[in-house]
């Protein structure tokens, strides 16, 4: 489970995030929907560990992530659009290990493990080779078995399909819906109203580092008394 109370990151003078507060239980996707520079990526690594605070905290199935952020570490899967960040002079298998072991992972654990991944992910035939010039779509199953290797109960996606052809965000989608499957906690951030109404039983709006509303798509279409969700999202984030 995820739990934001009052998250807050100032850069300088700049509000990034303003008195964040949500909840994401377990077996639940919310999508995180914002224009860019909305705040959402500082939400995002503010949760993963990769940014402190400057005021409020969040727990992670119960783990602060300022007083313990190795615990928290442990607990989450991460897959961040973009590059995916694999390092191009090591196998699949050898990029796979290596944020393995920094999970610290017990080794015939983790082991097994990538085989279950190499079957699940079908790179029997390229598992073994030097990711450097592997397709796009080769990169992305690679970099979601990075991320689940450890087995994580909270998954946490910032723009996973930035950049991707249609195939590649498929299989990027069809994860998504899976590990709400295996009753993980997931919150992504996009700024694609079509993902995230495919995708999320809980939407967040997020505008200027401010959460303005949320909740499910059923909630906003009555409330605001329309069935456009980009009407609705315009509406609420236009004259703000």
């Amino acid at each position: 489970m995820i739990e934001a109370i009052k998250l807050g990151k100032k850069f300088k003078d700049v509000e990034a995030v303003k008195d964040a507060s949500f909840t994401v239980k377990k077996g639940e996707i919310v999508g995180l929907l914002g224009e860019n520079g909305a705040g959402k990526t500082t939400t995002l690594r503010m949760l993963a560990t990769m940014l402190r605070p400057t005021s409020g905290t969040a727990l992670i199935n119960g783990h602060s992530i300022i007083e313990n952020p190795r615990e928290v570490r442990r607990e989450i899967g991460i897959l961040f659009g973009g590059e995916v960040g694999l390092y191009d002079r090591l196998t699949a298998r050898e990029n796979i290990e290596y944020f393995a072991r920094l999970n610290a992972m017990d080794i015939d654990d983790m082991k097994a493990s990538i085989r279950e991944l190499i079957s699940k992910f079908q790179m029997e035939d390229y598992i073994d080779r030097k990711v450097g010039k592997f397709s796009r779509g080769m990169k992305q199953r690679v970099a979601i078995a990075r991320s689940i290797v450890h087995r994580p109960s909270v998954m946490l996606f910032d723009e996973p399909t930035a950049g991707l052809d249609v195939t590649a965000a498929k299989i990027v989608h069809d994860f998504i819906l899976e590990c709400r499957q295996q009753n993980k906690a997931i919150i992504f951030s996009s700024h694609s109203m079509q993902e995230v109404e495919k995708l999320s039983d809980r939407i967040i709006i997020i505008h200027k580092g401010s959460i303005i509303d949320s909740g499910t798509i059923e909630y906003f279409k009555e409330k605001y008394q329309s069935d456009n969700m980009e009407d609705i999202f315009i509406r609420l984030v236009g004259d703000k």
